[in-house]
């Protein structure tokens, strides 16, 4: 074979690699991967303002009064020392945006109320990250006019509490609890305007 024609099966390829991953993975790597030697538990999170599947109320959004919905949690493993619960739009036009981030929520809570306050220190123990607008705390959807959005309210089982300060980066959440969740629910909602 000539070279150009190694250089374009290569190319054919690569290609069909990048097909594969995002058929695989539409909206890049959503999920966590736990390691090999742990089982991840499925579990489950409510709120009593949706359902999963639903639209999520105006009052939790930028065009309501932008407050974090009631949310609770049930079934999570045996072993469970800490939660991080992580909201996000894979829709969003620049990619994932996250909404929320609050990690180190003890396995001793099992909720958390509407209206969380947007400190980096809620009590307890429990810290919140940046969400993608550069600020503490959630802030709720807020599409481009005229799109519907998928909102995921995902909340991960941990088998230990992750070392971090308050104000941590999505990035940074995410490798601290690398190797570390043992569990996870997922709560859905969509947000059009």
């Amino acid at each position: 074979m000539k070279v150009k024609e190694l250089i374009i099966i290569a190319i054919l390829l690569a290609i069909v690699a990048a097909a594969v991953f995002f058929i695989v993975y539409p909206t890049g790597l959503e999920h966590v991967e736990t390691t090999p030697t742990k089982s991840l538990t499925r579990f489950v999170i409510t709120s009593p303002a949706f359902k999963s599947g639903e639209t999520i109320p105006k009052r939790y959004t930028c065009d309501g009064i932008d407050v974090s919905p009631p949310l609770s949690w049930s079934g999570f493993p045996a072993g469970t020392k800490s939660f991080v619960l992580i909201v996000e739009d894979p829709d969003a036009p620049g990619g994932i945006f996250t909404h929320w981030m609050v990690y180190n929520i003890s396995s001793k809570i099992a909720s958390l109320p509407e209206r969380v306050e947007r400190v980096e220190r809620l009590g307890n123990g429990i810290l919140q990250g940046l969400n993608s607008f550069g600020k503490i705390g959630y802030n709720g959807p807020c599409p481009p006019h005229g799109s519907k959005h998928r909102y995921y309210f995902r909340i991960y089982a941990l088998d230990c509490y992750i070392d971090l300060p308050p104000g941590a980066t999505r990035e940074e959440v995410l490798k601290a609890i690398e190797g570390h969740v043992i569990g996870e629910a997922e709560l859905l909602g969509y947000y059009e305007r």
